[in-house]
């Protein structure tokens, strides 16, 4: 049942992940309505493996994907590019072209028998892991926190260093307490005080990177260990929603920071497929912002947005190796539920939309959304840098600063200096 099988864990696990203060298993849910896996007709299989074949030739085009701050140096107070750039980029609206006829047709195919066989061959390949979707979401969260605990001295993600020992031993009181259900909420607790507590030597800008994705992994917690099912049917919603605004407020970087990427496709030519950068770093962003788009529309378009993420981020594993897979453990294992995630009716949105707007699900309300998004989240990254730092920067007065000091590990940046802020 369990890849630890045979190796003498198997009782203490099985112990842990089914006594009486484990959920019980978990179906998928439409708000509040339990939604069971369906069985697909008989040529359901070979209709998901079609679309899978279609799907893989587009994912073969896909970069690679590794959070820029973990691998290269970084300047986060210096002035972003601006948006002006990126708009008048015609690469930039190349990648939103092929994104808008990408998603226009998965739904046009969601609607027919094709797309209802796809569906069902997901069904019946990911049902004995939605049959357990709590207890792979909390192992996953506990392995995560011990992962980090083991490599010591940060906070949360590979980039917000700490010297403090307390933070590495916390992580690990956070891993024991997602166990049980009694104890989740300390667990989501310790999670968002950790967050709150690298204020002291991070910049809120900085920090906003992980807030969407820590506050989804805590809200997952305290409503799966809720006694209400109104709240636990819920727990799902929230976590998808946090890891697709943590996708797409992350791909802004590649907007208004291009040159952050330089030294990492310098170093690794091969990630751009043979492009030249300018070309590849536009419309990489433009990939990870939209499929963090298409997490949260319908059920065809999450699913196979949800695989091509995953796709993405093994791919990232072997030119980033371990740091990047670690980094990425909680999103990957949202993925994972994302796409396993047997609903068809859930809707993006859980409030009622103004006639005026396009209806959801509709190919008219693909452009409208993807706009929407675009502009409220361009709007809060660039609108939030010049509230925190002021807009008289120039973007070619950059200090001599970078968080990672000049090693082996991490050949691209020059020497922090002592002097100056090392932490943003």
């Amino acid at each position: 049942m369990f890849p630890w099988t045979g190796w003498g864990y198997t009782p203490l696990i099985e112990k842990i992940l089914n006594n009486e203060d484990i959920m019980s298993r978990v179906t998928a849910t439409n708000g509040s309505a339990p939604c069971e896996p369906r069985a697909g007709n008989p040529g359901a299989l070979k209709r998901a493996a079609a679309g899978f074949t279609a799907l893989g030739a587009g994912l073969w085009a896909l970069p690679a994907e590794a959070h820029v701050k973990w691998f290269a140096p970084y300047i986060v107070d210096a002035a972003p590019q601006p948006i002006s750039a990126t708009l008048t980029n015609m690469w930039f609206w190349t990648g939103i072209g092929l994104v808008l006829a990408f998603f226009l047709a998965t739904l046009a195919v969601e609607r027919t028998f094709v797309g209802r066989g796809i569906q069902s061959g997901l069904d019946r390949i990911s049902a004995p892991l939605w049959s357990r979707s709590d207890d792979f979401m909390r192992v996953s969260i506990g392995a995560f926190f011990v992962a980090i605990f083991a490599v010591g001295g940060i906070y949360l993600t590979p980039d917000l260093k700490t010297d403090s020992e307390l933070i590495s031993w916390a992580q690990l009181l956070i891993a024991m307490c997602v166990f049980s259900r009694r104890t989740m909420p300390v667990a989501a607790a310790g999670i968002i005080t950790l967050w709150v507590v690298a204020l002291r030597e991070y910049d809120l800008f900085h920090l906003l990177d992980y807030l969407a994705l820590g506050v989804a992994v805590a809200a997952y917690l305290v409503m799966a260990s809720s006694n209400d099912e109104k709240w636990r049917a819920r727990r799902f919603l929230a976590l998808r929603w946090g890891i697709a605004i943590a996708l797409m407020w992350s791909s802004l970087e590649k907007f208004a920071y291009p040159d952050w990427f330089y030294p990492l496709v310098e170093e690794k030519p091969f990630l751009t497929f043979g492009m030249p950068r300018d070309v590849f770093i536009p419309m990489a962003g433009v990939a990870e912002f939209t499929l963090g788009f298409g997490l949260l529309w319908t059920p065809m378009v999450r699913r196979l947005s949800a695989v091509a993420l995953l796709a993405i981020f093994f791919t990232a594993v072997y030119p980033f190796g371990r740091i990047d897979l670690v980094g990425h453990a909680l999103i990957m294992a949202a993925l994972f539920l994302v796409a396993a995630d047997p609903c068809r009716d859930a809707k993006a949105i859980a409030v009622k939309m103004p006639n005026t707007l396009p209806r959801f699900g509709s190919l008219a309300s693909v452009p409208a959304g993807l706009a929407v998004a675009l502009v409220v989240l361009v709007s809060g990254y660039w609108g939030l840098h010049g509230v925190f730092y002021g807009a008289e920067y120039e973007a070619g007065q950059q200090m001599e600063l970078s968080t990672h000091s000049h090693s082996k590990e991490y050949p691209h940046g020059p020497q922090a200096k002592p002097e100056n802020r090392s932490h943003h």
